[in-house]
C-alpha cells in the first residue's frame, strides 16, 4: 500500500521517485485525501534534492492531468506562446502577440497576476476599462480564432494540481525550486494547447534566480522535459538587473507597449521583445532562421497590424477602445513625487529588485493573491544605467495609490538609483540561447 509518509522519505534521502509514486501524491492532493502539510514537506523534499529530468517530467504530465485543457481543435494554427519566468517592467507579452498574430501565428496565452515585486499581465490588461481575462474557455476559442491571440487567467479547471501547489511553495519557502518551476510552467502551457513555446527565463537582482547559472539551469530545465513531451521549446535568458523599458506599473505599461507597437518604444525593451518575436516566428514556421524572424517582425510592426490587432483584442474581450485611447498619458494617481539625482555622473543602474518591491506600497503590486492593485499607479524612469545626470536631474516620476503608501516607496527608489564616475559597460540584453 502507497503512503504520502514514504514518498516524503524517499524524496528526503535522495531517491528517485516513480511515475506512481509521483501519481498518488499529486492526485490525492488535488482530491483531498493527501493533507497540505505532507505536501509541503514533499515540496522542500525536493527543493534540496531535485529531481531527475524523469521525475519532473513526470511530476509536469501528472499536473496537466490533473483538470480541463483548452482544446483548440477546429482552429487553424500553428499555436505558439512565449512564457517569461517574471521581471519588473516586463511587459513583452501585450506586444508579442498582437505581432506574431499579425503573421499568422496563433497565440493562446494564459497569464498570471503580480505577487511581490513581479508584475502580472492579468493586472496590466484589467486596467483597461471594461477588458476582461476571466474567460470561459467557449470565449477564449472563439477570440483566438478572430483575432489570433486571445489573454485569459488560469481557472480553477484547468491544471488545479499547479494552483495549488503554487500557493503551497509560496508559503513554504519553495518557490525558488527548478523542478517545482518547471512543472508549473510547462502544465500550464500545454493545458493551453501551445505547440512551441519560447521561454524569457531572466536573472538578475530583479529576478527569481539571481545568478546567470541558475537561469540558465533553468532554462535547461525547461527545454528539455519540454523536448521529453514532445514541445518546441527555446529559451532566452534575459538581463533582469533594471526595469525593462521605462514604465513600471499596471496602464503605464500598456500604454508603453501601444509606444512600441507605434515604432516608439524603448531601445531594451524593444531588443528583448524582438528577439524572443524572432524565435516565435521560426517555431510558428514563417522564417528560416532568427535573423530573417526579426527583419519580418520589425517589417510587420512598421504596417500598423499589430497595433491594430492590439485595438481589436481589447474590443473582443470588452475593453473601451476610444476610452482607452482617451485616458492615454493621463490616467494616473493624484499622489506624485518625483526622484533626482543625489550627486553628479553617471548611472550604473536602476536596481529592478528596488523598483519592484517599491511597487507594493505604491499599488502597482500585492503580497498577498487577494490583494488589490491600482491602475494608475507606478514608476516613470526618466533615466536608466549608462545615462549622465547633474545634482538634481529627475530620474524618476512617481505616483502612488495613496500618501502611505507614497512615503513607504519613496527611499526604496532613492536607494535603487546606483552611480558610477565612469560611464558604465552597457548591459548584455541577452546572455544566451538555450534549445535542444
Amino acid at each position: 500500500m502507497m503512503r504520502a509518509v514514504d514518498i516524503i522519505m524517499h524524496k528526503r534521502n535522495g531517491k528517485e521517485l516513480t511515475q506512481g509514486e509521483i501519481t498518488f501524491l499529486i492526485n490525492g492532493y488535488v482530491a483531498g485525501t493527501i493533507p497540505d502539510y505532507q505536501v509541503a514537506a514533499w515540496a522542500m523534499a525536493v527543493f534540496f534534492q531535485g529531481m531527475s529530468p524523469a521525475e519532473t517530467a513526470a511530476l509536469t504530465e501528472v499536473m496537466l492531468k490533473s483538470g480541463a485543457s483548452i482544446d483548440l481543435s477546429g482552429i487553424p494554427g500553428p499555436f505558439v506562446d512565449k512564457h517569461s519566468t517574471g521581471g519588473v517592467g516586463d511587459k513583452t507579452s501585450l506586444i508579442l502577440a498582437p505581432l506574431i498574430a499579425s503573421l499568422g501565428i496563433k497565440d493562446p496565452m494564459m497569464s498570471g497576476r503580480a505577487l511581490g515585486h513581479t508584475g502580472g499581465t492579468l493586472d496590466k490588461l484589467e486596467s483597461i476599462p471594461g477588458y476582461r481575462t476571466n474567460l470561459t474557455i467557449g470565449e477564449f476559442r472563439k477570440i483566438l480564432a478572430q483575432d489570433g491571440f486571445a489573454m485569459t487567467g488560469q481557472t480553477k479547471d484547468v491544471v488545479p494540481a499547479d494552483r495549488l501547489l503554487y500557493a503551497l511553495r509560496d508559503v513554504t519557502g519553495t518557490v525558488e525550486s527548478i523542478p517545482l518551476i518547471t512543472a508549473s510552467i510547462l502544465s500550464k502551457k500545454a493545458a493551453e494547447g501551445a505547440n512551441a513555446l519560447v521561454l524569457d527565463v531572466k536573472y538578475g537582482s530583479g529576478a527569481f534566480m539571481k545568478d546567470p547559472a541558475a537561469s540558465e539551469e533553468l532554462a535547461r530545465s525547461l527545454v528539455d522535459t519540454g523536448a521529453a513531451m514532445g514541445k518546441q521549446i527555446v529559451a532566452l535568458l534575459t538581463d533582469m538587473n533594471e526595469p525593462l523599458g521605462n514604465m513600471v506599473g499596471n496602464f503605464l505599461e500598456v500604454e508603453e507597449s501601444l509606444d512600441c507597437l507605434e515604432g516608439k518604444g524603448p531601445a531594451d525593451l524593444m531588443e528583448v521583445t524582438l528577439e524572443l518575436a524572432a524565435r516565435m516566428v521560426v517555431l510558428g514556421g514563417k522564417a528560416a532562421n532568427p535573423e530573417a524572424g526579426r527583419r519580418i517582425c520589425e517589417a510587420c510592426l512598421a504596417t500598423g497590424r499589430p497595433r491594430q490587432l492590439f485595438l481589436d483584442n481589447i474590443q473582443s474581450q470588452g475593453g473601451n477602445v476610444p476610452r482607452f485611447l482617451e485616458m492615454r498619458g493621463t490616467y494616473r494617481s493624484p499622489v506624485t513625487a518625483e526622484i533626482t539625482a543625489g550627486q553628479s555622473g553617471y548611472l550604473s543602474r536602476i536596481d529592478a529588485w528596488k523598483v519592484g518591491h517599491a511597487g507594493v506600497p505604491l499599488g502597482v503590486g500585492r503580497n498577498r493573491t487577494e490583494d488589490a492593485v491600482s491602475p494608475t499607479a507606478g514608476v516613470q524612469l526618466l533615466r536608466k544605467g549608462g545615462d549622465r545626470v547633474a545634482l538634481g536631474d529627475p530620474i524618476m516620476t512617481v505616483w502612488a495609490r495613496d500618501e502611505a503608501g507614497l512615503v513607504a516607496a519613496l527611499p526604496q527608489l532613492r536607494d535603487a538609483v546606483e552611480y558610477a564616475e565612469k560611464q558604465p559597460v552597457p548591459r548584455k540584453l541577452i546572455l544566451k540561447v538555450i534549445e535542444t
